[in-house]
């Protein structure tokens, strides 16, 4: 990705009482391991990172069945190949890292053009009942991709439940501010916070979805803890991590990467093979893991499912 100064780096549902539970055990694992990461230096390795405590989502996880005939990437390529510059610009920053993240307890503000405006605990967002698995084929901008099992639920069934004003046409997402925290932040490689958005038809499609976990676990960290955007076939940057803020407006939001760098980056970012990256093709990709690379397919693959969301659209003009 582009950086805007090349000298600062190197290149009211409740929650059901046993989920609760399970994320107090959590907290309390996730306490110990942090005093132990900050003994050390900030350069841990992969295998010291997938040291931290992988906590099981309880209950059942229904299967989507999006996904089907993808090999999934190992657990330790997802959690130890990031893009996450809260916490560092180099792909294993964010797992050496992003033991300073807090992430719970957790609160999302939901605001702008909706009927039911608040300030959400998490188990106030997320439906233990609703949670399912989808594998999803994601890629970024620097032509590589991965397959996830993400777990998580459609961003559509929040939306329903604040309901939108019929003025609102797009949604807002931002992250997290917090310097100390996400030791990224301190330095103005972007503009902080982070932010992204979606049309509202986007917003509500069913492949969008807001991920709480991935593997059939919580979130670790370095990959959006608490609760992450998944848009899988748009590039990997637009899903925005620990969400923050939610907001409905009816203008279209500028996100981070598109007030960076404009010339590069658009406020759609759909996966198009056809139109290069101004320093870059964009026509093949490299899946973690392989040798070998592969042709970009359009939308990411999920063209039967979203391109009449862009029919008559030049989606070379709207990138």
């Amino acid at each position: 990705m582009l950086l805007r100064k090349w000298p600062d780096i190197k290149s009211s549902d409740i929650t059901d009482k046993k989920v609760y539970l399970r994320r107090r055990e959590f907290i309390q694992a996730a306490a110990m391991t942090t005093v132990g990461a900050a003994a050390g230096t900030l350069g841990i390795g992969q295998a010291e990172a997938q040291s931290w405590p992988r906590v099981k989502i309880p209950g059942t996880i229904q299967n989507s069945g999006w996904g089907k005939g993808e090999k999934l990437n190992e657990y330790q390529d997802i959690t130890t190949y990031n893009n996450f510059y809260e916490f560092g610009t180099e792909k294993d920053d964010p797992a050496a890292n992003a033991h300073t993240l807090k992430p719970t307890p957790w609160k999302v503000k939901i605001d702008g053009l909706v009927e039911k405006p608040a300030d959400y605990n998490l188990e106030d967002i997320v439906k233990p009942e609703t949670l399912e698995e989808r594998v999803y084929r994601l890629r970024c901008v620097e032509r590589w991709s991965m397959v996830i099992p993400w777990v998580g639920f459609p961003l559509a069934s929040l939306l329903k439940r604040i309901a939108p004003k019929s003025t609102a046409k797009f949604v807002e997402f931002t992250t997290l501010l917090n310097p100390q925290q996400m030791p990224g932040q301190r330095r103005s490689v972007l503009e902080w916070p982070y932010t992204e958005g979606l049309r509202l038809d986007e917003a509500m499609h069913p492949l969008t979805i807001l991920a709480v976990g991935l593997y059939g676990e919580y979130l670790p960290n370095q990959n959006g803890a608490p609760i992450r955007l998944v848009v899988p076939w748009k590039y990997g940057f637009k899903g925005i991590k620990s969400i923050v803020r939610i907001r409905l407006t009816d203008r279209q939001p500028m996100n981070t990467w598109q007030l960076s760098a404009p010339d590069e980056y658009g406020f759609y970012s759909n996966v198009n093979p056809e139109r290069d990256h101004p320093r870059w093709s964009q026509a093949r990709e490299r899946r973690i893991g392989e040798f070998l690379m592969r042709p970009t397919l359009m939308f990411n693959g999920y063209g039967d499912q979203v391109a009449s969301l862009y029919a008559g659209m030049d989606l070379k003009r709207y990138y």
